[in-house]
């Protein structure tokens, strides 16, 4: 038994002195040291040794396997070491190579214009609101004095989800909501995403961008919507800027106008711009309707209040001179990074 553990331990020494791989140490360990190797064979068979032999046998056992596993230990580091410099061989760095720069991103100018919009309000002393883009009919219109038979309420205008469920139309809800939750005085913006069933074209996008207003405090009058939004729209397009506004109607607003300002391109001379009328529209507004105050559960004997709204996507086209509103929703980086 002694010879054949001393062959033993010459054939595993000489397949580890010729192993080339990790694999090929692990086959050389597992075939004479496993459990069903050559060496633990062996060791299986001392029992039918005498008492004398197996100490001395035992011993030499233990000494072949120390020097079987010496060996592997020594052949793993050498073959780890072989493979680490293959490694390096094959993925060798350039130092010396310039760097690629981190490429920094921009604002979208939607975003660009809205931060200087609520830059000017947020001066005047208003605050931001918001609300769900999910509305109920009763806040998108019934809530804002709109009439049953409205145009807008039709499946043709409106994304309704149920019957009493539809995506909002406008940010006015964001109004109602906030006058049912607070008590006047009241000074917010509301700005935020809005949908209507448009067909895409150069200037409609059955999604858009609206910022609307809302005041409601005593003795709220015209004369402070007027104020608001001519020295809204002189921070916005210029200190000469001018603004009109003409008669028109809006369901929660009474009296209602369309504002106009001063083209702030040609100063009013006329131009492709404002197509020769030396004006430009950028919003509506008019004062609270007193069926909106009472909804909201607000006297209008004692208070008044004036709101306001305007596409954020038409300021933005109009300041940039943008033709098409589809731009601000393709995500071309060479139109993004114009602003």
């Amino acid at each position: 038994m002694r010879e054949k553990l001393e062959q033993i331990q010459l054939l595993a020494l000489n397949e580890i002195k010729h192993a080339q791989s990790m694999q090929e140490l692990e086959q050389v360990r597992i075939k004479y040291l496993g459990k069903k190797g050559e060496l633990t064979a062996v060791l299986r068979g001392m029992g039918a040794l005498t008492a004398e032999e197996r100490p001395v046998v035992g011993q030499i056992a233990n000494e072949v396997r120390e020097a079987i596993e010496d060996a592997l230990g020594r052949a793993v580091e050498d073959v780890k070491h072989r493979e680490k410099n293959a490694r390096l061989a094959t993925e060798t760095i350039d130092v010396t190579i310039p760097g690629k720069a981190p490429e920094i991103g921009c604002k979208h100018p939607l975003t660009v214009v809205l931060d200087e919009i609520k830059e000017i309000f947020l001066g005047m002393g208003f605050k931001i609101a918001e609300g769900p883009e999910v509305e109920t009919v009763f806040y998108n219109f019934d809530a804002l004095n709109a009439p049953k038979n409205h145009p807008s309420r039709d499946l043709t205008d409106t994304f309704y989800i149920t019957d009493e469920i539809l995506l909002r139309t406008q940010t006015s809800p964001v109004q109602v909501r906030t006058m049912e939750r607070m008590k006047p005085p009241i000074r917010i913006i509301s700005p935020g995403r809005c949908f209507r069933r448009d067909t895409p074209d150069a200037t409609h996008s059955p999604m858009f961008h609206q910022v609307e207003g809302l005041v409601v405090d005593k003795n709220i009058t015209m004369a402070d919507l007027k104020g608001t939004l001519d020295l809204f729209a002189k921070q916005l397009f210029g200190i000469g800027t001018k603004t009109k506004f003409r008669p028109h109607y809006f369901p929660f607003t009474e009296p209602s106008a369309e504002v106009d300002v001063s083209c702030f391109k040609c100063q009013g001379a006329g131009c492709r711009m404002c197509k020769g009328s030396g004006w430009i529209e950028i919003l509506g507004a008019g004062m609270v309707h007193p069926n909106v105050l009472k909804v909201c559960g607000i006297d209008p004997e004692i208070y008044s209040g004036f709101a306001f709204g305007m596409g954020l996507d038409r300021i933005a086209m109009l300041k940039y001179e943008i033709d098409d509103i589809r731009l601000f929703f393709e995500n071309d980086m060479r139109f993004i990074k114009q602003f």
